[in-house]
């Protein structure tokens, strides 16, 4: 063998040896690559999710963090068949298999229940305020309340527990309530009441009370959300005679100055109505 065969034949078994060395090498890395990649994920160690449901979020977190789960609030709903505050659906279900860190979501009943506008109903048929109502999440007494009024079988008010709600104001969702219907003007005389320096709520329920009609409502300046108005004039004046179910028309103001004089200040009686 001379020593040009010899040199190139160390030469293919220098390159076979890398080329084997390497393919181990490979191997190992892959291996320990796997080995890595299951303790990572904990593969096939699994954990039964507990049944939250009836347990408030101060109880159930304690239970997943036990396990190797976090909890997530993901939604709320409300329900006066459970009680307030506790978990009424999870998502894996209860008995679930799941594994560890996995997170655990849950839609609870609120703590208070869910409020809603009054709609100004005045003036509206009964039956069309009876729809509405109901469409909003309200219950309507089959009873009725009947006052004398310029129209009958219009919607005067609406009370719950005997208390106006005002368009405007917010009422828990499910609350009854009863409403104030008109059946035409009486046949009695009243003497009109003086509701000068009342807010609005005062004014409209003392001019029920004496078995007459709210009219028109004029503003001196576009009413603010939140700001009380007060009656600085109404029309008839107090101690006029009306036949049951006539209307008073009233003038807000939140100028009390305005209220206290009567209304005898410089203004301009094209209002806001």
């Amino acid at each position: 063998m001379t020593k040009k065969q010899s040199s190139g034949g160390s030469g293919i078994r220098f390159v076979a040896l890398n080329i084997f060395l390497a393919f181990v090498v490979a191997i190992v890395i892959i291996v320990a690559l796997v080995f890595w990649l299951r303790q990572y994920t904990q593969h096939g160690v699994e954990v039964e999710v507990e049944d939250l449901r009836g347990l408030v979020i101060t109880d159930a977190e304690p239970l997943l963090q036990a396990q190797g789960l976090r909890m997530t609030v993901i939604d709320s709903t409300f329900s006066d068949k459970v009680p307030f505050g506790t978990i009424v659906d999870q998502d894996p279900k209860p008995q679930s298999h799941v594994k560890h860190g996995r997170a655990v979501y849950v839609t609870i009943n609120a703590t208070t229940k869910r409020q809603v506008t009054m709609p100004n109903l005045q003036d509206m048929s009964y039956r069309q305020a009876e729809t509405t109502l109901r469409g909003i999440g309200l219950r309507v007494d089959s009873i009725y309340d009947y006052e004398p009024s310029a129209f009958r079988d219009l919607v005067l008010d609406v009370k719950a527990n005997d208390i106006s709600i005002q368009p405007g104001e917010k009422i828990a969702v499910g609350t009854q309530v009863r409403l104030v219907v008109g059946y035409g003007k009486g046949t009695a005389q009243v003497e009109v009441p003086s509701v000068i320096g009342m807010t609005f709520r005062d004014a409209r329920g003392w001019i029920l009370s004496h078995r007459l009609t709210l009219g028109a409502v004029y503003y001196d300046e576009m009413p603010e959300e939140g700001v009380e108005q007060y009656v600085y004039r109404q029309t008839p004046e107090a101690g006029t005679k009306l036949i049951e179910g006539e209307t008073i028309t009233l003038h807000l103001s939140t100028d009390i100055e305005k209220v206290a004089s009567g209304g005898n200040t410089n203004e301009n009686d094209g209002d806001w109505f």
